[in-house]
């Protein structure tokens, strides 16, 4: 990974969540959480399993509505807002699991990503900027998704949400199941696509790869926020050396 792999910072708030609980029906997966991600930064969202990363992706992109507390993005709130209209204001979400539609081809997942778009020459310009990003994905444009590695689909579900040229992209655990050349592919992927433009808030499980690309951190536990650094000083931590790194 490059050592100059995090941005520079610009101080414009882009992303506010303030006071935040949501959950599943009685369960409060998420309670009160206070984040921001500056325009132009990689956050990391790390912690265990349960502690509430995807809850918060979910929370921000609509498809979980917050019990209380506000969202806020480039100046305004989105924690009323349907999920495809954040996804108009210029928010991508790349959910865990992929969520390809298996039986549509390469073509027709990355043309969902665009379904409220009507600008077909910035469509196929911007598809076409997509396979130039995933190479693989050009030569499988007529293959159905479901039948591609799990690697490709990675791909698949990355290209798709950029395919809305999002602003904001969240991404849901991108490493998952993936070797460690992919995965290594996949985080060089993520460093390009914000130098060119776009903030990314990352939630993975590889908290060292996360890590080693993100501008700043946070870090989860029990749903609350435990710890709030620069990604340099969350590296240095013992708290996240010990839990999060394997390191003793």
């Amino acid at each position: 990974m490059r050592e100059d792999a995090a941005p520079v910072v610009a101080q414009s708030a882009h992303l506010e969540l303030d006071g935040v609980v949501s959950g599943y029906g009685q369960i409060m997966a998420i309670k009160g959480i206070t984040l921001q991600v500056q325009t132009g930064e990689i956050v990391a969202l790390i912690g265990a399993n349960g502690a509430g990363k995807s809850t918060t992706l979910r929370t921000i992109s609509g498809l979980l509505r917050p019990r209380s507390g506000r969202i806020g993005f480039e100046g305004e709130r989105i924690d009323a807002v349907a999920p495809h209209k954040i996804v108009s204001r210029g928010i991508s979400h790349v959910p865990e699991g992929r969520a390809i539609f298996s039986r549509l081809t390469v073509r027709e997942n990355l043309e969902m990503g665009a379904f409220q778009r009507t600008d077909r020459a910035g469509i196929e310009a911007d598809l076409d900027r997509v396979v130039g990003i995933f190479p693989r994905l050009r030569e499988r444009l007529k293959q159905d998704g479901g039948t591609l590695s799990g690697g490709e689909q990675q791909m698949l579900a990355i290209g798709r949400a950029l395919m809305a040229r999002p602003r904001l992209l969240l991404m849901d655990e991108p490493s998952m199941g993936l070797s460690p050349v992919l995965v290594e592919t996949i985080f060089n992927t993520i460093i390009d696509i914000n130098r060119n433009g776009t903030t990314i808030l990352l939630v993975e499980q590889n908290a060292a790869m996360a890590l080693q690309v993100a501008t700043r951190g946070y870090v989860l536990e029990s749903g609350a926020i435990a710890l709030e650094a620069s990604a340099a000083e969350l590296r240095a931590s013992d708290l996240v050396r010990k839990t999060y790194l394997g390191e003793v």
